[in-house]
């Protein structure tokens, strides 16, 4: 049989085709290669509740979700999502029809965004983003319109100005985060005023990430543009249990909106996993009824964790921009005489027995994310104490 003669055309689609491997696929390689502490990928190195990780065994043992869930996810979850946010915000879902389960954020931003943009339509997203993002548009056909936050006394800040002129006739959808990865921003009320009033006024739908709702510090709080004048029948809310309990490998997450929002969500959604995760659904839907005391001191905790990788941070020579949120500290890194951070972070292995992330992939504009670095304190907190001495001595 004569040999198959390879194509000219590229395999890989040309949407996806500026994307290669993610960043945190690199960095993770080069952590378990080098045997360096690796703060670059936001997963956590302890598992959450211990009452949450055997509700999930019972669930495998009670056989509830080892067979195909239903399509829209379990109902004790769609309720227990409900629950929360009518206990938290006072918003009103039905779980019926206004909650959808999906396989993690990362697959509710691809399935609304494949759902809701056009070819041609433009997407405004702040800038830096998680990299899902750009690749979900690019999947969808859409056109991304970064509006960069930038660095401003010790935060990042976005410039309203900036996303108003930002907004034409092309534009379907804004694609909100916040607390937001990786700056660790948490936009204000009246920030998140002005945007609902622009996105009413311009009659945008908006599409918001908000899994890092229960990682806010000191005098920030979350609060969620639907529950703004006119939001509610416009905004597709993303959630998820990974960052908040702690078990990021379940991979659920889940969409509250309208009927009419989540049953396109849903369209999408059912062509890329269809469903996952069924034991864990039972688990998450008894993790989101924990009581408050759980959620205080989980905060509290990474609260702690936060203030102990800052200061070692500023100790070691960076610029330290102090999280509102998250689970993630950026720094600057030219007081350190260093300028690129892709060079920074993969010598950093090898030279302080560190892993970070180059914010700079987070990026449009590679030039304006060159001299950031973002830092992942999720961490047991010997592990903190052993990454700051090792920056301190390296730098």
């Amino acid at each position: 049989m004569a040999a198959m003669t390879p194509s000219a055309r590229p395999f890989l689609n040309r949407r996806l085709a500026e994307f290669g491997t993610t960043i945190f696929a690199e960095m993770s390689a080069l952590a378990l290669s080098t045997g360096a502490i690796n703060l670059g990928q936001g997963f956590p190195d302890t598992d959450g509740p211990e009452e949450i990780r055997e509700a999930a065994v019972r669930a495998l043992r009670d056989g509830r979700g080892n067979q195909y869930p239903p399509g829209p996810g379990v109902p004790e979850l769609r309720e227990a999502v409900a629950a929360h946010q009518r206990r938290r915000y006072g918003l009103a879902y039905d779980p019926g029809t206004e909650v959808l389960v999906t396989a993690g954020a990362t697959e509710a931003i691809a399935a609304s965004l494949l759902a809701l943009v056009e070819p041609g339509d433009e997407v405004i997203a702040f800038e830096p983003y998680y990299d899902s993002y750009a690749a979900s548009i690019a999947m969808a056909g859409g056109r991304r319109v970064p509006v960069t936050l930038r660095p401003h006394e010790g935060a990042f800040r976005l410039d309203l100005d900036e996303l108003r002129d930002a907004v034409t006739d092309r534009t379907r959808l804004l694609l909100v985060n916040t607390p937001h990865n990786p700056t660790g921003t948490v936009l204000t009320r009246a920030e998140l005023a002005e945007i609902a009033r622009l996105a009413v006024e311009r009659d945008l739908l908006v599409v918001t990430d908000e899994v890092y709702e229960h990682l806010v510090f000191d005098d920030a709080e979350h609060v969620p543009l639907a529950s703004f004048p006119g939001m509610r029948e416009r905004t597709v809310t993303i959630g998820s249990a990974g960052k908040t309990f702690s078990f990021t490998g379940w991979k659920v997450g889940w969409v509250a909106s309208t009927p009419e929002l989540t049953g396109a969500v849903r369209s999408a959604k059912q062509f890329l996993t269809y469903v996952a995760s069924g034991p864990f659904q039972y688990a998450v839907a008894e993790a989101l009824a924990l009581p408050d005391a759980y959620f205080d001191t989980f905060r509290a905790d990474m609260r702690a964790k936060r203030d102990m990788l800052a200061a070692g941070l500023a100790d070691a020579g960076f610029e330290v921009f102090r999280p509102a949120g998250t689970y993630f500290v950026t720094t600057d890194i030219r007081p350190l005489g260093e300028s690129d951070g892709f060079a920074f972070c993969r010598a950093l292995p090898e030279r302080a027995g560190v892993v970070a992330v180059p914010n700079a992939v987070f990026y449009d504009d590679r030039e304006a994310g060159a001299p950031f670095v973002r830092f992942a304190f999720c961490k047991r907190t010997e592990v903190l104490e052993e990454a700051a001495k090792r920056l301190k001595a390296a730098f």
